[in-house]
C-alpha cells in the first residue's frame, strides 16, 4: 500500500548541515542513536498495545492519530488482556501502563529493547502518582499529552529536538520542556526526522536468534535497574540510560524527570 506523503522531506544534506527552523529553531537530528524497528517495506504498523487506565484513553488515541500521520509508519492500538504494573515488554509491540509508581521523580519512561540496533520491542509507563493527585501540577491534559506523545515517540526511534529544560518551548512533544502547554503534539522536524531514520530498508530475512546462555536473562526496567546513565540533560540530569543483555542485545530507557 502507498500511503500519501503527508509531510515533505528535507535533503539529508539540509538535514546535516543546517538547523530547521519552524516558528523558532530547532535541533537538525534527533534520531535516537538511529535505532529503528525492523522492517521491509514503508509504511509499516507499530501496534501500541493499551492497558492504561480510563483517564489515558483520549491521550493515547490522540497521540497514536498525531504518530500515524507519518508517511513512512503507522500506530495501531489494540486492547491488553490484563493491567500490570511491571509493564513486561511483549515481542514486537509497545505496551503502554499507567501505575501509581510514586513520588521517585519520574513522570513517564520510554524503554526499547535492540537487536543488533533494531528496536523488537519496547515498553510505556505513566507515573499516575503525579498525574492522579489534584494537588500536582503534572495532573492537567497538557503534561499528559505532552508526556504519553513524548515516550511513544522515543520507542520509534525518536531523542529529544532539544535537552535545555529552561529555553522557549519548540512546540514538539520531542522538547525537554518544563512548558508543555505548546508541546503536546508532534511538529514538522518531527515526522521529517521520521523520514530519514526510515528512509533505507532492511534486508529481507531479519536477524538471525542470539544463541542461548548469554546476557543476564533481565526482560524488564526498574527504576533500580535502569543500568548506566549516557546521556544527559543541559542541566546534567541523566536522561538515558543502558543495560546491556548479551548477544548484541541492549535495553535503553529514557525517562522525563518531574522539575
Amino acid at each position: 500500500m502507498n500511503k500519501p506523503k503527508t509531510f515533505g522531506f528535507l535533503a539529508a544534506s539540509i538535514l546535516t548541515v543546517s538547523l530547521f527552523t519552524i516558528g523558532i529553531t530547532a535541533s537538525a537530528f534527533h534520531s535516537w542513536n538511529n535505532y529503528h524497528w525492523f522492517r521491509t517495506a514503508n509504511p509499516f504498523t507499530v501496534n501500541l498495545i493499551n492497558t492504561v487506565s480510563a483517564g489515558w484513553v483520549s491521550n493515547l488515541e490522540l497521540a497514536s492519530a498525531d504518530w500515524s500521520a507519518s508517511s513512512v509508519l503507522d500506530t495501531s492500538i489494540t486492547a491488553g488482556t490484563t493491567k500490570t504494573r511491571n509493564c513486561k515488554a511483549i515481542e514486537g509491540s509497545v505496551l503502554v501502563c499507567d501505575s501509581n509508581y510514586g513520588a521517585n521523580g519520574w513522570l513517564g519512561l520510554a524503554t526499547i529493547w535492540l537487536d543488533s540496533g533494531h528496536i523488537t520491542k519496547g515498553t510505556v509507563k505513566l507515573n499516575d502518582t503525579y498525574f492522579n493527585t489534584s494537588s500536582s501540577s503534572y495532573n492537567t491534559p497538557a503534561w499528559k499529552q505532552m508526556v504519553l506523545c513524548q515516550e511513544i515517540g522515543h520507542t520509534l526511534g525518536l531523542g529529544h529536538q532539544d535537552e535545555d529544560f529552561n529555553n522557549p518551548p519548540l512546540g514538539t512533544c520531542m522538547d525537554y520542556t518544563g512548558n508543555p502547554e505548546p508541546n503536546q503534539r508532534p511538529n514538522l522536524h518531527d515526522y521529517e526526522e521520521l523520514e530519514s531514520i526510515y528512509s533505507h530498508l532492511d534486508e529481507p530475512l531479519p536477524p538471525a536468534p542470539p544463541k542461548p546462555g548469554k546476557g543476564n536473562g533481565r526482560d524488564n526496567v526498574e527504576s533500580a535497574d535502569w543500568g548506566k546513565a549516557v546521556r544527559y540533560s543541559a542541566s546534567g540530569r541523566p536522561l538515558v540510560f543502558e543495560n546491556d543483555l548479551g548477544n548484541g542485545k541492549k535495553q535503553v530507557t529514557y525517562v522525563i524527570w518531574a522539575e
